[in-house]
């Protein structure tokens, strides 16, 4: 039998490649012919044949150097007015008790509870979406001092699961219900989980050919399970940064000194030229405010911790409005029993708020994918909205000359998500660089995040990676 390779030898210190027939038994080999996964590693080739072919002293193995399968990226230099310097930005970010963040945080926690379980019992995770969660308001009765919840938010838990796995059923409704009730037990302390929540589970199965798509490929990157493209970008504007670091430090900090202070804040930033103006709209919890004067109490406490926070990622004016639709006189207020709208009136779905940066970001390219709840796996919806973003970010960190850029990664459906149809990167690059100095760096961060896109599934299930 005679087996035809591409094999590969040392000599002097390089790596080269051969034709060769050898015949199976063959004692002949060639000189420094013998070849080793160390060394096969250590040259970062990569491996397409994973059987290996053993013939007596000679070590055969298939590869394809990057080389030779250099993938599509395109980096181009942009010309126009840097964002900073435009005349007008926004900027716009719903936290976590928004009735839309909260149905992204609960898909994302069933997601990754289903990981979990996948992993334990299988070694492996299996096909799942749950990005299709909705929030529907109940009815309420808030008042100073405690008011009632009277009729209760309604969660509808959908999407798909494998329920079944060589011939092992899989409780994923119970996986499912379980993961929301932790969820929210964790980050909304002023719920009656009894008493105010209700929730009904309706995970279906996927369709056949995404499943198959899905199935892992001996050991190979997975293959992608839709044609869609993800947007990242960096650095983060003056506005962005003011916005994530206001909704990080009220969640981390503030709410702990003032538990009146509720989850369903929404913060929308204007930039107008060297002004910015934050309009903020926070629930209030009843239990803990007294009266008028309290609440009015607590508006200055969040005017005034808002003001000082975003002031330091800015040299800029920054002008802070709160609840704008209060009317103090008639105390027709922003007043709630569990610190968020989805109490009374206002509903929710996964995938209609915050990207995957945790903004909404007009002034930039978005993807309108939910990010939140699709698998980590080969789901390109999630996986290159995050790559996109991490691949732009350590671009900037990392080479010096670039003011702006912005990634775009386009996925084919059944390819392999390593190699995107196109990796478009687009650079302004900072006054007085040129683009052909900087284009390599560019390049070899974009190509080492590609080759190493299974990186971003183990953050994701790790919960390294915010969604929303």
């Amino acid at each position: 039998m005679v087996v035809i390779m591409q094999g590969c030898y040392f000599e002097t210190g390089k790596l080269k490649k051969f034709p060769i027939s050898v015949q199976r038994g063959s004692k002949s080999v060639p000189k420094n012919g013998h070849i080793l996964l160390s060394i096969i590693k250590k040259q970062k080739t990569i491996v397409y044949e994973k059987s290996l072919y053993e013939f007596q002293y000679l070590l055969l193995v298939r590869i394809v150097t990057r080389k030779s399968m250099k993938r599509n990226i395109q980096i181009e230099a942009l010309v126009q007015i840097p964002l900073e310097k435009q005349q007008i930005e926004l900027v716009e970010r719903k936290c976590l008790g928004h009735p839309d963040s909260m149905a992204d945080g609960i898909a994302e926690s069933i997601s990754r509870a289903l990981c979990k379980e996948y992993l334990e019992e299988f070694g492996a995770v299996l096909h799942h979406n749950t990005d299709q969660g909705e929030i529907v308001a109940g009815e309420s009765n808030p008042k100073f001092g405690g008011g009632k919840v009277i009729r209760p938010i309604f969660i509808l838990i959908d999407g798909r699961a494998t329920k079944r796995f060589n011939d092992v059923s899989i409780p994923t409704d119970a996986i499912a219900v379980e993961a929301t009730r932790n969820y929210l037990r964790t980050h909304f302390k002023t719920l009656n989980m009894e008493r105010d929540v209700i929730m009904d589970c309706r995970l279906g199965t996927g369709s056949t050919d995404l499943r198959d798509v899905f199935k892992p490929d001996n050991g190979r990157v997975p293959r992608a399970n839709d044609t869609s493209f993800g947007v990242g970008h960096a650095p983060f504007s003056d506005v962005e940064n003011i916005i994530k670091n206001v909704s990080d430090f009220i969640d981390d900090k503030l709410r702990l000194k003032y538990p009146a202070i509720g989850q369903d804040i929404k913060i929308m930033g204007l930039r107008d030229g060297t002004t910015i103006t934050l309009t903020v709209a926070c629930a209030i919890v009843d239990r803990y405010c007294a009266d008028i004067q309290q609440y009015t109490e607590y508006m200055e406490i969040l005017k005034e911790q808002i003001g000082r926070v975003a002031k330091k990622s800015t040299k800029r004016n920054v002008v802070v409005h709160l609840n704008t639709g209060d009317n103090i006189k008639n105390e027709s207020i922003y007043l709630t029993v569990t610190g968020t709208s989805a109490e009374m009136g206002d509903d929710g779905s996964v995938g209609r708020g915050n990207r995957c940066n945790g903004l909404i970001t007009p002034n930039r390219p978005m993807s309108m994918e939910a990010t939140s709840g699709k698998n980590p796996i080969n789901h390109v919806g999630k996986i290159y909205n995050l790559l996109s973003t991490q691949i732009a970010t350590d671009c900037v960190e990392q080479v010096e000359g670039i003011e702006e850029m912005y990634v775009r990664l386009l996925s084919q459906i059944g390819k392999p998500i390593d190699r995107p149809l196109v990796a478009s990167v687009q650079v302004l690059p900072a006054e007085g660089v040129k683009l052909q100095k900087i284009q390599g760096e560019i390049n070899a961060i974009v190509d080492n995040w590609l080759e190493n896109v299974t990186d971003i599934t183990q953050k994701v299930i790790r919960g390294e990676l915010k969604t929303f």
